[in-house]
Order: structure tokens, then C-alpha cells, then sequence
């Protein structure tokens, strides 16, 4: 290994019982999407602590007096290059059922995502960069982004004045923790990483009357059923079988007595693709297929099919400029081994991190760290994933350590 490596290396060992102390803090005390006060609070005391220039409460959410707790630590070191590097800060509402003596004192609210990883590491990084200035020339921009499970944080922090308050990144970068990926392991994938995520209501209307005489309804249960089923079509006859779609009904909502066919029955969806292009026509066939069938049904016009698309639950894919991507696990590799970089399957999970290089006109690219207990990864023992109950990256120290490593070697590579 290099020097440099190995300087990153001792000066991560110096560090360690603090970041695990650090992390605990996190993991014990989440906090849920848009009430991040005392996290974003605690994520800013740390950065000013490390000379960075921190402004909290950036971020402007469409909802009316909703509180965006964002914030934004900018360190300059003479000309060079912008970076911008990422954490998110919100939790779950999981119970947690890891068993960790540190486990979530929050009832129904846990860190099952790794966000408390990515916030300590950001911090570590923060720390090593802020030691390390006579190595790097030009502007870091750290960002705690609040609202990410709902994916509305990094939109309220660029309609809030991102790009314009503070300087406009050459680069955006990002890590996230892979719940199936063994911990020391870097994961890297070019081009689309993760899918773009739509959140679809249907409200299924029909005629209500008895059970007993379903002749004289029009029964929403039934069409909904139908819907249901023909909305995979889309999937199986309407999109081209290489590009992933997937269609879910994540809900059905309808009636309130055996005996009584309801007036209507909701439906709700999560939508992922990758493609704009069959992200659009995919919104548009599910709009169509529940109406025709509703129409084939007898329903009159009057009573069609609501389709809603709620667009403040909406993200575009996540899409890793391939040139930046090979960059950046280049550097990775000198530092901790290209064994350690591998190359992982696109998810059909989102993020909103995506909206931050604007359409892909700033390069964008987010890494994988592995957080999965390298001995359950050999003998192919069933891992939980992000979002369970049970999810916990082991051994944390190594997760950190490679987490920091990553972010440093890609900012470092960027302004050297």
C-alpha cells in the first residue's frame, strides 16, 4: 500500500473508539423523515468542532411549515475542483429486534438502513480531510440530507438555493451501505445503480348495493382484482424484457361488511424503472389499463378510475456517470486493495441522491459499502436486508473503516 494509504489507515485507527461511540450515539437516538432536529444538530456541533462553515435548516419542503432540517458544511482550500459528498439522517419506524446493546431507545423507530453509517463516516472523512489540507486544493461541501426514506430531502435542499447559497459541485458523490454485500467489500456498477421510484394511487369507483344482488352494482372489488392482475401485463407484453419495470400493489383498501359491495376501493402502488422514457410510458399504461377495464366492466364515465401519481414521492433513477464510477474505483483500489472492489448488480430500490447532479449534468456517482458479517456471507446463511428489523452491518469497525477509506480516496483523487 501506499504512504498515503497507510497514513489514511493510522489515522483512521486514531479515530476509531470515537466514531464507534459516535455511531452508537446515532443508532440509539433515530429519528424519523422530516424531524431530524437533533441528529441534523448533532451532525452540524460536529462539523464547526472540525473548522468546517456549517449552515443548518437548509431546505424548503412543499408541505406548508414543515421544518427541513438540512445542512451543509463547506471547507475551502484554495482553487481546485467543488466536491460534494452526502449522508442521509433519517430512520425507519421498524421496531428493532437486533438485540444491540445500543439498540434504538425510540420505540418503533430504528436506524435499518445504515444512515447512522453513513453520517459517522461522513464524519470521519470530515476529520481526515480537515487534517489532511496540505494534500488537496480546492472546496469540499458536505450535505446531511434529511427526508431520504421519503425521498424528498435532496429536492427540498435544491429548491431551497443548494447550488446558488453555497458552490455549485464539479462533482457529487455518495456511499451506501449493501446489507447482502460482505463487510470489506467495496461494491461498484456503472451507469443505472438504483431505479427510479413512482408512488401511484388508484381509486377503483363503482355502484355499491347488496351482496346478495351484485347484478344491480358495478362492484369495485372485482374491477380492482382485475386491475390488479392486468397491470403485470404491463410488465410482461409491454415493456421490452430488458428494461426492469416493476409493478407493485403494495395495498388494497375497500368495503366494510361481507354482505355489501363498497362504492369504491383504493388501490396503491410503487412503481421502479430505470429509462425516462419507460418510466413515462409505463405511468401513462397504468392509467389506461384501469380505466379500460373499468369501462369493460360497465362503469360509466362519471365513475372511472382515479389514477394519482403523488410526485412529492417521486425520484428519478440513480445513474453513475461511467467515466467518474471508473475513476473513482480506481483510487478506491489503490487504497484498499482492487481484490475489495467488485463490481455489484443494479437494485431496483431508489434514492433521491440522483437529483443532485441535475439531469446527469453534473457526474454523479454513489458506491456500495458492504455491511453484511463476512462469516454468515461464507456459508450462505439467509442476511437481513436494508429495512429489516434485524438489520445491523457487522463487524461495524470494518464497515466504518472501508466506508471512510472509500469517501476519502474519491475526494482526495478529485482535488489532489
Amino acid at each position: 500500500m501506499s504512504a498515503n494509504a497507510q497514513t489514511i489507515s493510522e489515522r483512521i485507527d486514531r479515530e476509531m473508539p470515537s466514531l464507534i461511540r459516535t455511531y452508537q450515539a446515532f443508532h440509539t437516538a433515530p429519528e424519523l423523515s422530516m424531524q431530524e432536529q437533533r441528529t441534523s444538530a448533532a451532525l452540524a456541533t460536529h462539523l464547526r468542532e472540525l473548522g468546517y462553515e456549517v449552515t443548518e435548516h437548509v431546505g424548503k419542503y412543499e408541505e406548508p411549515n414543515a421544518t427541513c432540517y438540512g445542512v451543509v458544511a463547506v471547507m475551502r482550500n484554495g482553487k481546485g475542483p467543488v466536491v460534494l459528498l452526502r449522508t442521509d439522517m433519517d430512520a425507519l419506524p421498524i421496531e428493532e429486534q437486533t438485540g444491540l446493546p445500543y439498540a434504538s431507545a425510540t420505540p418503533n423507530v430504528m436506524h435499518a438502513c445504515g444512515h447512522d453509517v453513513h453520517m459517522t463516516s461522513l464524519l470521519g472523512t470530515a476529520k481526515l480531510l480537515a487534517d489532511m489540507k496540505s494534500q488537496w486544493h480546492g472546496t469540499v461541501v458536505l450535505i446531511g440530507q434529511p427526508a431520504e426514506e421519503v425521498v424528498k430531502g435532496a429536492g427540498a435542499m435544491l429548491r431551497d438555493g443548494l447550488y446558488e447559497r453555497f458552490p455549485r459541485p464539479d462533482y457529487a458523490l455518495a456511499v451506501h451501505d449493501h446489507g447482502q454485500l460482505e463487510a470489506g467489500k467495496v461494491g461498484v456498477r456503472s451507469g443505472y445503480a438504483l431505479a427510479a421510484g413512482d408512488s401511484v394511487d388508484i381509486l377503483v369507483r363503482g355502484v355499491s348495493g347488496h351482496g346478495a344482488s351484485p347484478q344491480s352494482t358495478k362492484d369495485p372489488v372485482v374491477i380492482a382484482s382485475e386491475i390488479v392482475m392486468a397491470l403485470q401485463t404491463i410488465v410482461s407484453r409491454e415493456t421490452s424484457p430488458i428494461d426492469p419495470v416493476v409493478i407493485t400493489v403494495g395495498s388494497i383498501h375497500g368495503g366494510s361488511k361481507r354482505n355489501i359491495i363498497p362504492d369504491e376501493v383504493k388501490l396503491l402502488l410503487t412503481v421502479r424503472t430505470y429509462k425516462a422514457e419507460v418510466r413515462q410510458r409505463v405511468l401513462a399504461a397504468i392509467e389506461r389499463v384501469a380505466r379500460g377495464i373499468a369501462q369493460a366492466a360497465g362503469v360509466p364515465e362519471d365513475r372511472a378510475p382515479i389514477v394519482t401519481a403523488q410526485l412529492g414521492e417521486s425520484t428519478p433513477a440513480t445513474y453513475n456517470d461511467p467515466k467518474l464510477t471508473e475513476r473513482m474505483a480506481a483510487a478506491v483500489g489503490k487504497e484498499i486493495g482492487e481484490k475489495n472492489v467488485v463490481e455489484i448488480e443494479p437494485l431496483m430500490v431508489s434514492e433521491d441522491f440522483a437529483r443532485y447532479s441535475l439531469d446527469q449534468k453534473i457526474p454523479a456517482t454513489m458506491l456500495n459499502i458492504g455491511a453484511a458479517d463476512p462469516a454468515k456471507v461464507a456459508s450462505g446463511a439467509t442476511l437481513p436486508s436494508l429495512h429489516s428489523s434485524k438489520f445491523a452491518p457487522v463487524p461495524v469497525d470494518l464497515v466504518l473503516r472501508r466506508a471512510i477509506e472509500t469517501e476519502v480516496a474519491m475526494v482526495m483523487d478529485l482535488l489532489r
